[in-house]
């Protein structure tokens, strides 16, 4: 691990340059641990393709998608943006350990940019998510699905998912900073299934009572499966506001959350002994 910033820059270009080094230093540092323990990368991987396999042949055959078409070709866009959900469970579980076990303590004591812990945390994760999105590709091509637009549009998709998943990890340092005890981490990744399933990632919300379908629309999850299935070309259903103007709302929502909890999580972090 490369050792801390040894004293504090003083002007905007200088403190810069220290708080990208010191968020390298710390990336680095995560990334080590998890080549120390790949058993977990691993798990974490390969979880959402089980979740594939186990809709896409164990319920997919009882699915009429709606206008036709396979439903695994449905179902992989809304697996992507769930895998962008899930992945936050990892991340407020490791900062609310750090919390904990007084690791986030001695790194406020050292002179290292106070952004750097959540930035290096949100980098590495984000390279996770990259690989995770990658394998699930991969998944979804072996099972059938395709994208049917052109490269482009399909690039177009995937930075969608990224964005979203970069809001969500804003979202669970701040969560995990806040909570800081891995034991109240537990009812937290409890609330991650509902929000999940409570979309159209399996479903279509046409099949869905009027306030549920509403609700489910309204998720930011929505937007963002919505308009992915219209990047990739696959099979999706619209009429609804959110589903005319999915792509607008799939940039909003990451956006907002991520202008919410971005500052909030930076500045939990330097308020962490108050």
């Amino acid at each position: 691990m490369t050792t801390a910033t040894p004293h504090a820059p003083y002007g905007p270009a200088s403190r810069l340059k220290w708080a990208v080094a010191d968020g390298w230093t710390m990336t680095t540092r995560i990334l080590a641990h998890w080549a120390r323990q790949p058993a977990q990368v691993v798990v974490g991987l390969l979880f959402p393709v089980m979740i594939v396999l186990m809709f896409g042949y164990l319920f997919g055959g009882g699915m009429a998608v709606p206008g036709g078409g396979d439903y695994r070709e449905f179902l992989m866009p809304g697996m992507f943006a769930l895998s962008m959900l899930f992945g936050v469970e990892a991340t407020f579980t490791a900062v609310a350990a750090d919390a904990a076990k007084g690791v986030t303590d001695r790194f406020r004591s050292m002179p290292v940019s106070r952004s750097a812990v959540v930035v290096g945390r949100c980098a590495a994760d984000m390279l996770n998510s990259v690989l995770g999105l990658a394998v699930l590709i991969l998944c979804g091509l072996a099972v059938g699905w395709r994208w049917h637009d052109g490269w482009g549009r399909a690039a177009a998709a995937v930075g969608l998912l990224l964005l979203l998943r970069l809001a969500f990890l804003w979202v669970g340092i701040h969560l995990g900073l806040a909570i800081g005890s891995p034991e109240a981490v537990v009812a937290l990744q409890i609330l991650v299934w509902p929000i999940g399933f409570l979309s159209n990632a399996f479903v279509w919300t046409d099949t869905m009572p009027g306030w549920l379908a509403t609700v489910a629309e309204w998720n930011p999850l929505a937007a963002t499966i919505t308009a992915t299935r219209e990047l990739f070309g696959n099979p999706t259903s619209g009429g609804s506001w959110i589903a005319e103007h999915s792509t607008a709302m799939a940039l909003f929502w990451p956006l907002a959350l991520s202008a919410i909890f971005f500052p909030l999580a930076v500045r939990r972090y330097a308020r962490l002994d108050r």
